[in-house]
């Protein structure tokens, strides 16, 4: 079976959350494409969204119709062509409209898994659960009348077990996009032993045609994204903790979110992120690496404490940040979360007194926000870290060891296989983090 007849019928389980509605819309628009092609025109194709909300599933139409219409208005010029056998269709409007309407013609909403039996390629993107994705993987391999092929989403869990425990045969491979899958180019393809030849040449033209960077990591857990991510970020927390000593909790949290975000020159600190990310998520995936890796240090009290006390961060419907270990005002942290107290503190109560502490920045420091669009970008960087490691700042000192430990958490990624390379560690930083430089071999 080609390419093309193996993506006719598709199925995105998840398919109203985060990561799920963007995998839809990517598929979807793969899909219309394949379908407008003059020795496709009379085929059927299909496309299963399957969620557990009927009131997910209504607001995903909203999303997708809005987000088809931006895809087919950067490409009317390309439509026109595949159009051209449609004499009615005159205006670029009427052309956009019509692949809307193909694109949704094609999407079948449900909230029962039994519309994926029939599915030949089955994106899953349900929740980091291994026995919920292996439950609904095994039921849909064991009532299909084809041999599916499964793309799984997961961020932490080993391809290699999905496949065990699901009996799948090689019949699967990580497929892990980053947030969202509409807008972020990198993606993680993760091929266990023994993968289906074929399976792997479909997905690697499927994220090819996506547009997608594709970095292949080890069959580990947690990959590159996330192996890097919670060990920097139990980093951050152990920094903070030791600074606590000197000064209260919540200052040290400002303090070390600030150095990892200004003085590293990243497009957030580190709290920001695991508050992004979902603090409770970060414990889900830790859980998961350090029974995985043999590596119990991979966990942290304090996110245990912030989760017993309902501290979870993450985002809104509309994308807008919740509370976590810091509150927010239009995107800005404005609050800490002391646990001790189980309340908000102020930042503007310590903020010029924790600014004192950490010293000035270097005078060549430029914003992430304008550092990543100049074309000069490396010399400016290059002069910028030189600066800072002569600097002898309690904040440069605090800098530099953070720099320090992002690229032995990259190396120690490299040598233990979980990344092939070391450009495929700065590759996720670079791409998948909007880092505006790698951490390996880059600066310090």
């Amino acid at each position: 079976m080609n390419y093309d007849e193996k993506i006719s019928r598709a199925a995105v389980l998840g398919a109203a959350g985060k990561m799920g509605s963007g995998i839809l819309l990517l598929t979807a628009a793969e899909m219309t494409d394949v379908s407008l092609k003059p020795e496709n025109k009379n085929k059927v194709f299909s496309l299963f969204a399957i969620d557990i909300s009927e009131g997910a599933l209504q607001g995903l139409r909203k999303y997708l119709k809005t987000q088809l219409l931006k895809i087919a208005e950067k490409k009317a010029v390309a439509l026109r062509q595949l159009y051209r056998d449609r004499p009615e269709l005159i205006e670029n409007e009427d052309i956009i409209r019509q692949y809307v309407d193909d694109a949704m013609g094609m999407i079948h909403f449900s909230t029962r898994i039994e519309s994926a039996y029939n599915a030949q390629v089955v994106f899953e993107a349900a929740v980091e659960d291994v026995d919920l994705k292996v439950d609904l993987i095994r039921k849909i391999k064991d009532n299909s009348d084809t041999t599916p092929w499964f793309l799984t989403n997961t961020s932490s869990i080993p391809i290699s077990e999905l496949n065990e425990k699901a009996d799948l045969d090689g019949n699967i491979v990580g497929f892990h996009f980053y947030n969202p899958p509409a807008v972020q180019r990198i993606l993680e393809f993760v091929a266990p032993d023994g993968c289906n030849p074929e399976l792997l040449n479909f997905s690697l033209k499927l994220a090819k045609n996506m547009k997608k960077v594709v970095v292949q990591p080890g069959d580990f857990a947690g990959f590159i994204g996330n192996g890097f991510l919670m060990r920097d970020i139990l980093h951050g927390i152990a920094q903070a903790e030791k600074l606590a000593t000197e000064m209260g909790f919540p200052q040290a949290v400002y303090v070390i979110n600030r150095i990892s975000n200004e003085f590293l020159v990243r497009p957030m600190g580190v709290f920001q992120l695991m508050d992004y990310v979902g603090i409770d998520v970060c414990q889900k995936i830790m859980l998961v690496m350090a029974d995985r890796l043999n590596r119990p240090d991979l966990h942290s009290r304090l996110i245990d404490k912030l989760i017993s006390l309902g501290v979870k961060g993450g985002q809104y419907a509309d994308g807008s940040q919740k509370p976590g270990i810091l509150k927010y005002e239009k995107g800005k942290p404005t609050e800490v979360f002391d646990p001790e107290r189980n309340a908000y503190v102020s930042i503007d109560g310590f903020r010029n007194e924790c600014d004192a502490y950490i010293g000035k920045l270097p005078e060549s420091h430029k914003p992430w926000k304008l550092v990543i669009r100049l074309p000069e970008k490396d010399n400016v960087l290059d002069s910028y870290f030189g600066e800072l490691s002569k600097m002898d700042s309690k904040g440069a000192r605090l800098a530099i060891d953070y720099m320090q430990s992002a690229k032995g958490i990259g190396q120690q990624l490299v040598d233990s296989g979980i990344a092939k390379k070391a450009e495929d560690v700065n590759t996720v930083m670079k791409t998948g983090f909007y880092h505006a430089y790698g951490i390996i071999n880059e600066y310090v």
